[in-house]
């Protein structure tokens, strides 16, 4: 057997064993968090108490099938499929459009029905427009300073998949991909003449566009003051804070909550993080997002040792998203920020979020997995 075939065999099987750690604490704890929230609303409206539960399963299942395929696959494949991902996406977005195979929720059109599964393609945007835009500035490097010719063909793109998903009544969603969008341009080393010029831009637009919709305006009103109106549009901002504050130091113990009992909206999907504060108290909460925080400091990490720029702007953007949407959610949940409608990756039930956020954790390992190989068999790559 040469030494080259021997790298290769242990490389293999080389794993980064802490980052692995932290995701299946996050999804362990997530999963656990999401059955305390959940059984009361599953039995009310489904007579089944672990309805959600068990539907977060089948989504989980099939992401860590995926995220195992994605930690092991050659990323040269995972660049070459992008322009195929890119399609399949736009397609899938398009399709919330066609009744029929759309799912409309509260006046919103965000999930297609599937072989008796609903997907949320804003979901999988996100993931899409990390690797296109990771992909695109690692192969245009030398031209990212052109705005005609390096920024604005991607930066098209993006903000096509921005409007569709704003069009699908999805403000909170569509900001969140201009969000990513604009790090992802900021971290790729477009002038910061350029880049000033996009945020100067994009970014009063956004503001402008969150007051053309009433329900939009009511939450933002809420958020400024929910005491004007506190079984109305403020109650759900205070009931979370409410919650949180019931929790104490140390919380009432897994399973003893009372706010899920019908006291919170939506306490298993966006507001579940309430769950944790009454539950495991201050504790839990600076637990949480200590596991939040490693995990960001562990993919910043690997996107800074990566071997390419391909693979440092997709640690960067994966890593982004993952934490963002992470402390995003915990800020509405807080009464910080205007509720959003962000799940917390890893604890909200929701199968298109699990399913996106697991595939993109597998290309965290991947990445991880190729830096480990060439700390330990320098020179053969």
């Amino acid at each position: 057997m040469n030494d080259r075939f021997a790298a290769e065999r242990v490389g293999q099987g080389t794993s980064d064993y802490t980052l692995l750690a932290l995701l299946t604490l996050l999804l362990g704890l997530g999963l656990s968090t999401l059955f305390s929230a959940s059984y009361y609303t599953g039995t009310r409206l489904f007579n089944n108490a672990e309805y959600f539960f068990y539907h977060q399963l089948v989504y989980v299942a099939a992401g860590l099938v995926f995220s195992f395929f994605l930690s092991r696959i050659s990323l040269d494949l995972v660049r070459r499929a992008i322009p195929a991902l890119v399609f399949i996406t736009l397609l899938l977005v398009l399709m919330t459009f066609i009744p029929g195979l759309s799912v409309e929720v509260l006046g919103a059109r965000r999930w297609i029905r599937l072989f008796g599964y609903t997907f949320q393609p804003s979901e999988l945007v996100k993931l899409t427009i990390i690797l296109y835009l990771a992909h695109v500035l690692a192969k245009k490097e030398d031209k990212v300073s052109d705005l005609t010719t390096g920024v604005i063909p991607p930066l098209l793109v993006a903000l096509c998949f921005v409007a569709l998903v704003y069009l699908q009544n999805d403000f909170s969603t569509a900001v969140f991909i201009l969000f990513l969008s604009l790090s992802m341009f900021y971290v790729g080393r477009i002038r910061i003449a350029h880049f000033s010029l996009l945020a100067l831009t994009l970014v009063p637009l956004s503001g402008l566009l969150l007051f053309a919709k009433e329900h939009r305006v009511m939450r933002f009103l809420a958020y400024w003051d929910p005491n004007s109106d506190p079984l109305g549009r403020g109650y759900q901002i205070a009931a979370s804070q409410t919650a949180l504050i019931h929790g104490g130091l140390w919380g009432r113990g897994f399973g003893r909550g009372t706010r899920k009992f019908g006291g919170l909206p939506e306490v298993h999907s966006d507001f579940v993080f309430a769950v944790v504060g009454e539950e495991a108290g201050f504790i839990g909460v600076v637990f949480i997002l200590a596991l939040f925080l490693a995990f960001a400091v562990k993919g910043y990490m690997i996107g800074f040792v990566s071997k390419d720029r391909f693979g440092f702007y997709l640690a960067f953007g994966i890593t982004t998203y993952i934490l963002f949407q992470g402390l995003f959610n915990i800020a509405v949940v807080a009464g910080l920020v205007p509720a959003t409608g962000i799940p917390l990756p890893f604890f909200s039930s929701g199968g298109s979020s699990i399913l996106v956020t697991l595939a993109g954790c597998g290309l965290i390992m991947n990445l991880s997995r190729q830096s480990l190989r060439r700390r330990e068999f320098p020179g053969h790559e």
